[in-house]
This record gives structure tokens, sequence and C-alpha cells, in this order.
């Protein structure tokens, strides 16, 4: 299984399956790789007796986000649709979901951790949702943050389009826990190792129960940020401009418009 895809490392050992994110160094979010994301997810469902799925990465970035590239105006609809389907497979697996950000996780890539149930962050790690400064804004993020920091530090969140350090993110409730990087592997472990401890049938149901209010919410609300951001947002000139700006590495010149 581990050889079926070119951009990620799928690899299960006894109850825990890992997704590993494998374009180093910065683990871009293209499309040819969120589709094998969607696959790999779906392969997971199919596992028997999974006790945890792991998303983890390898490079310096957990992700540094989805494809700029790809919010074109030729590509916009198909990348939303593929982003978003990653979230909605995540929602579908029954067991739970360990995301470890080593190093840093920005935009897309900060949405990816934040939906798993549980993350652990390195004392290095920085978690950011930069969409603010191209002109755009985070879909999952908005649908999310508010249930883990609170409706005031997720408007900072998403607004200012500032990193949190590990500790910070701990303190708003985006991390489980900060490890020290010497310690790193063993902390990890020990994490993993009080999870798989427990019935596999009851942590797909506890997780079920844990899950409920965030998930109805969630369903409720991604198609409508969806119609928002591809209707609305990518109809303006600022969202266009704050693109082209990136890709032509230089300053936007807003015109709120």
């Amino acid at each position: 299984m581990a050889g079926q895809w070119e951009r990620i490392l799928y690899s299960r050992e006894e109850d825990v399956l890992r997704i590993t994110l494998n374009q180093p160094p910065l683990n871009i979010l293209d499309i040819p790789m969120m589709k094998e994301i969607n696959e790999a997810i779906q392969e997971a469902r199919k596992e028997k007796g999974l006790k945890l799925l792991v998303i983890q990465a390898n490079g310096k970035f957990f992700s540094a986000g989805v494809s700029v590239q790809d919010h074109t105006d030729d590509k916009v609809e198909e990348m939303t649709k593929v982003f978003h389907q990653m979230f909605h497979s995540l929602q579908e697996l029954d067991a739970p979901i360990l995301a470890l950000v080593k190093e840093s996780a920005l935009g897309g890539g900060c949405e990816l951790a934040l939906f798993c149930d549980m993350v652990l962050v390195s004392e290095h790690a920085k978690l950011g949702q930069p969409e603010i400064k191209v002109g755009v804004f985070p879909p999952v993020a908005c649908a999310v943050t508010p249930w883990l920091m609170g409706l005031k530090k997720s408007y900072e969140f998403v607004l200012a389009g500032d990193n949190l350090t590990g500790s910070e993110a701990k303190e708003y409730g985006l991390a489980n826990r900060v490890i020290p990087a010497e310690r790193w592997d063993d902390e990890v472990n020990r994490f993993i190792s009080r999870i798989t401890a427990q019935s596999s049938k009851v942590l797909s149901l506890t997780k079920k129960a844990v899950r409920t209010a965030l998930d109805i919410h969630f369903r409720e609300t991604i198609s409508s940020l969806e119609n928002l951001y591809l209707k609305d947002l990518m109809s303006t000139e600022d969202a266009h401009e704050g693109i082209q700006a990136f890709l032509q590495k230089r300053k936007p010149v807003w015109k709120g418009r």
C-alpha cells in the first residue's frame, strides 16, 4: 500500500495507521496531493480494528498550505472541492485522528491539522492562517476555530493572519501538548499508547459522541462557506490582486472591491 501513491506514504503498524505527507520541504497541498490524501482516507475507512489514524509529514513543514497556483480562475473550483473532500472524508472516519505538527502548519495545512481530533506540536511549531494576506479566507478554519478557541480569538486568528507558536496553540485550545524536540519521539509514542490501550470499538463510539455537535455544525456550515468563497470572494478584485501579488512576489494593492 505504501507504494500506491507518489506524494504521500501510507503504512499500518498493528492498530495505528499513518498517512505521511511526503513532498518535502513544504508539503504544498496541490490538487494531485489532495486527491491522494482523499484516496488514502477512503482506504483507511476500510481498515479493520483501527484504533488511531496519525497524519504526519516529512520535511521542514507539516504543510505550508494549499498551492496558490491552484487558486486561479481555471483551478479554484476543483481545488475547493478536492480540499473540502479531505475534511468530509476525515469526518466519516470512525477511528480517532491525531495530527503530529513537528514544524510549521500554515493555511490549508493548518486547517488539516486542526480538523484532526487531537494535535501534538513541537516547541518549534508555528500554526497560522495567513490567507487574509493574499486576499482570501480559510473556510474550514472559519467553521471550526470558534469551537476550538472561542469567538474572539478565532476572529483575531483569521483576520490578522499571524502565526501562533506551539505554546500559544496549546493555550488557545488548538493543540493537546507541546513537546520538546529532544523528547519528540518518546512523548509521541507515549501519547499514542494511551489511546491504543483502549478498545477500537469503544474508541470509535466515544469519538462519535464527542464530535456529534461539531460534525452537525460542520456539515451545515461548510457548503455555505464554499458558496461564499467561490461566488462572492473569488469574484472580488482584491482576491485576484492578492493571488497575483503572491505569484509575482510583490505587495498587494487593495482596492476594497
